[in-house]
């Protein structure tokens, strides 16, 4: 192409002879402006026309790579560039692979395909060799990619790729080769290439399907397990993979060489005291002096060590270790060196990709600012904290060092939709049939403003709610929240049904007092309407009946609120815990105090026993005092899933008899769980629980019961879904008992 410019240009350069310039026009030109080509012509009117320069604008114009082909035309002087544009590509569609637009929207940008851009050969030489690579790396042999390009118009093109995905290549069988201590369910945890297994369409189970671009990695990944078991002399090569084609079947095989595996004998930390003293570091490692060495834990401390000495300010503090062998008596010395550096302060915040959420929203959870000492701690919280406001896709918070001493921090976000319908659904032994429902928009405007509507209805209750929260007013610590609300519960007798309805608002106001410490209160009206219906047989006296009523409740309920878990469905760390005092008789009927305290506290065994074991302990503990007038709907009842498994909803007090008691007043429910991993890939757990609960009118003594089983979680698609299997223990005849319950939406 570039010969032919130059031969094109040299005839017309010696046609068009020395004329000055009286015009200049382009002439079908979209992709460069007037400027652009008046630059690169580098000639203007009133020029004598140059054939050396007209010679290299033909070049230049030809490199923009836009353009198929140029024409020039002179007449005494008056210039006109006539431009054969290259055509753009107009849509792009892939058959034969995927099927979801999200899906097909991935692979066009990863193969640089994408409507707008320019068509090129070339380019779609590079996406056809792109496409084939993705298919071999999701293990698809011998694929075929064919490209169709249909003209639309003078402009624009439309590509086809059309792919024939060839065979799907299985791994039937894996071999490790020198695995003496470690079993092949070990390395499924950890490779991408894994020995397909029965019924392997369903979820957990492993496909077989062989990834080409990961077997480099899986030998890496296996090393690092052995590591992690404390085997600091094993080696593993990379892994053959024997393709029987005819079959589209292969084998696996990894060759292990596994060495011995060592204790912790002792751990030694170099830390200038008058930084962090190290003695106060020494009881919170992971590592313990002698059990097995494990490498994931050993970069877990190396990271906490080096936590503890940035939050004083050393942002650019160094932790190095080394690893001293006894190769005799299979021991190993951890040895830390830790160089702290500088201390540094924040120089300035920076914050960018934030098209509709203000800066002042993201600012105010980000802990550190201008002229700050820096803190490793409130860096990681910040990353967290923007996280957990569900305004960002992504959030990555990065420090960018200016000098020894001063740093900026660089808050790159990618919004996120903050508007969502949510449907749900899902059965309990109680309520039956549950369907849920919500509208929210966490992020109105970019203010950080939250509007909510939420449905839940079942067989036996429902609740309507409206709510509109702000989680920082006036970019304060404060939050505050307004909601109004509708609710509906039916509780089934022996000889009557009642029913209690509920309309009202609350209004709250809170404060984080410290990290993971929220203060507040909430002043709460309900209008609430029990009726009460008795089979036509009964013989209860109408004035031992209960009554039906209309009354009115305020409150105001001061709270107090701890979570530092570590993470919201599936806590294996930390505390959740509670408590808060109701105040009813702020005018209305009702006049009460009810405390509610709760605790839950989640430990995992895998420090101690190197097991994904995690136990889990809750109590909670609610108590009545009559300040003048406790109705009925204002009892406490112990049953069901968030009380005392192996007992209905409600099923304390029974009362089958009908004849009407005074509210329960006391109640204290306490669970033990021991929670095992079932299937971890799928986020699967199984677990053994004890529950014991109280409740009483005037004591916590009057109903004592427990139940214990097991249960099955997942946390779905949908939400936490659970399968309880329970047996109530000490049940007596007329209790309401449950032996299984399925619920979606809730966990311990």
């Amino acid at each position: 192409m570039k010969n032919k410019v130059v031969l094109f240009s040299l005839a017309c350069a010696a046609a068009l002879s020395a004329d000055t310039i009286k015009s200049i026009e382009y002439k079908d030109v979209n992709k460069l402006s007037p400027e652009i080509l008046n630059e690169t012509l580098a000639m203007k009117v009133g020029d004598e026309l140059n054939k050396d320069k007209l010679n290299t604008a033909l070049l230049k114009y030809y490199k923009y790579g836009y353009f198929d082909d140029i024409k020039i035309e002179n007449n005494n002087g008056i210039l006109k560039f006539i431009f054969k544009e290259k055509p753009s590509i107009s849509s792009v569609d892939i058959k034969g692979y995927k099927s979801r637009s999200e899906d097909l929207d991935a692979v066009r940008s990863a193969i640089n395909l994408k409507k707008g851009v320019m068509y090129t050969e070339k380019r779609v030489k590079e996406a056809k060799v792109k496409l084939l690579s993705i298919l071999q790396s999701e293990g698809f042999i011998n694929s075929v990619v064919e490209t169709e390009i249909e003209k639309i118009n003078d402009q624009s093109l439309k590509v086809t790729l059309n792919v024939n995905k060839g065979d799907e290549i299985i791994i039937k069988k894996a071999n490790y080769h020198g695995s003496d201590n470690l079993e092949q369910n070990d390395f499924d945890l950890v490779t991408a290439n894994k020995e397909v297994e029965f019924a392997s369409w369903w979820f957990g189970q492993n496909d077989g399907e062989v990834k080409i671009d990961q077997l480099k990695y899986d030998a890496r990944r296996i090393n690092e397990l052995y590591f992690e078991k404390g085997y600091l002399d094993a080696q593993v090569k990379e892994p053959f993979l024997d393709i029987d084609f005819a079959s589209s079947q292969a084998k696996l095989d990894f060759f292990i060489t596994e060495g011995a595996k060592y204790t912790t004998n002792s751990i030694k930390i170099y830390l200038d005291s008058s930084i962090v003293d190290p003695e106060t570091i020494y009881p919170e490692l992971k590592l313990i002096i002698g059990n097995t060495f494990n490498i994931k834990k050993l970069r877990a401390d190396q990271e906490y060590i080096r936590t503890q000495v940035a939050d004083k300010g050393y942002a650019f503090v160094d932790v190095k270790f080394d690893l001293v062998k006894d190769e005799k008596n299979q021991k190993v010395d951890v040895v830390y060196n830790v160089i702290p550096g500088k201390k540094v302060y924040i120089n300035d915040v920076k914050i960018s990709g934030n098209t509709k959420t203000l800066d002042r929203v993201i600012r105010r959870d980000v802990y550190l600012a201008p002229g700050d000492l820096y803190n490793l701690t409130d860096f990681k919280s910040s990353t967290n904290k923007l996280k957990r406001s569900r305004f960002f896709e992504s959030v990555v918070i990065e420090e960018k060092r200016v000098s020894d001493e001063k740093l900026d921090i660089i808050v790159k976000v990618t919004e996120a939709a903050t508007g969502s319908l949510m449907l749900g659904g899902g059965y309990g032994s109680y309520d039956k049939v549950m369907v849920n429902g919500s509208i929210n928009e966490v992020n109105m405007f970019g203010s950080g403003l939250g509007l909510g509507l939420s449905v839940d209805l079942s067989a036996r209750s429902s609740r309507f709610e409206v709510s509109l929260r702000n989680p920082a007013i006036n970019d304060s610590d404060y939050n505050g929240e307004v909601e109004i609300h509708n609710s509906k519960a039916e509780i089934n007798r022996t000889v009557y049904d009642s029913t209690i309805d509920t309309q009202g608002f609350s209004v709250a106001i809170g404060k984080q007092v410290v990290r993971d410490l929220y203060a507040g209160a909430r002043y709460k009206l309900d209008s609430v309407d029990e009726s009460y219906s008795y089979l036509l047989s009964s013989t209860v006296p109408l004035a031992s009946r209960y009554q039906s009523q209309t009354y009115l409740s305020s409150s105001i309920t001061p709270y107090l609120n701890f979570d530092n878990t570590d993470d919201f469905y599936f806590p294996r760390e930390g505390l959740k815990a509670g408590t808060s005092l109701e105040y009813a008789g702020v005018g209305g009927d009702s006049k009460y105090l009810k405390s509610t305290t709760y605790g839950k506290y989640f430990y995992s065994l895998e420090d101690l026993a190197e097991l994904d074991w995690v136990l889990r302990l809750k109590t909670q503990m609610k108590i009545l005092v009559d300040n003048g007038q406790i109705n009925q709907g204002d009892s406490l009842y112990l049953g069901g899933a968030k009380t005392l498994r192996g007992y209905k909803s409600y099923a304390f007090p029974s009362n089958n008899d009908g004849y009407k008691t005074d509210p329960y007043k006391n109640l204290w429910a306490n669970s033990v769980e021991m929670s095992f991993p079932l299937v971890p890939s799928a986020k699967m757990r199984w677990g053994l629980f004890y529950d014991y609960g109280m409740i009483g009118q005037n004591t916590f003594s009057d109903i004592k019961r427990s139940g214990t089983g097991a249960l099955l979680e997942w946390i779905s698609p949908m939400g936490p879904l659970q399968l309880i299997f329970a047996k109530a223990l000490d049940a007596q005849a007329t209790d309401d008992t449950s032996t299984f319950e399925f619920s979606l939406g809730s966990s311990f």
